[in-house]
């Protein structure tokens, strides 16, 4: 019976400090490292917002859009918003030619940002892709 203890005992030793480092270490991989932006950046960056205007706000956002996706998702988003918003309307051409010269910039070439272009603001993203050249 002392035997089978010690055996016990031995066996808990070995294993368990091998338990702990490789709970630890799959504990640490799920934490998340990025830091969370402070409350002085978080109002530092609703200030910004708050003094662009809403097509400001609008062209960032499509432009990101573009960048993370393709310009027919951005052009969709810019057909949706002024749908949403007509006050957008007056604004629509520059933000789609825009859009046409970040398509440039993406693709690096003008044929394949054309193949993304779409009657949205007449043909204002047709010329942002031409100035882009």
């Amino acid at each position: 019976m002392n035997q089978a203890l010690r055996h016990i005992g031995r066996s808990l030793a070995i294993a368990l400090p091998v338990v702990l480092v490789l709970s630890g270490t799959l504990a640490v991989t799920r934490v998340p490292w990025v830091s969370a932006p402070s409350d002085t950046q978080m109002l530092t960056a609703a200030a910004e917002k708050a003094s662009q205007t809403p097509q400001e706000v609008l062209k960032e956002r499509l432009i990101t859009t573009l960048r993370r996706q393709d310009p027919s998702a951005a052009l969709t988003g810019l057909q949706e918003a002024v749908t949403r918003d007509p006050a957008l309307a007056p604004h629509c051409a520059e933000i789609a030619q825009a859009l046409g010269e970040a398509a440039v910039e993406k693709y690096g070439s003008t044929k394949r940002a054309q193949a993304h272009a779409r009657p949205v603001c007449d043909t204002a993203y047709a010329a942002g892709v031409a100035t882009a050249e």
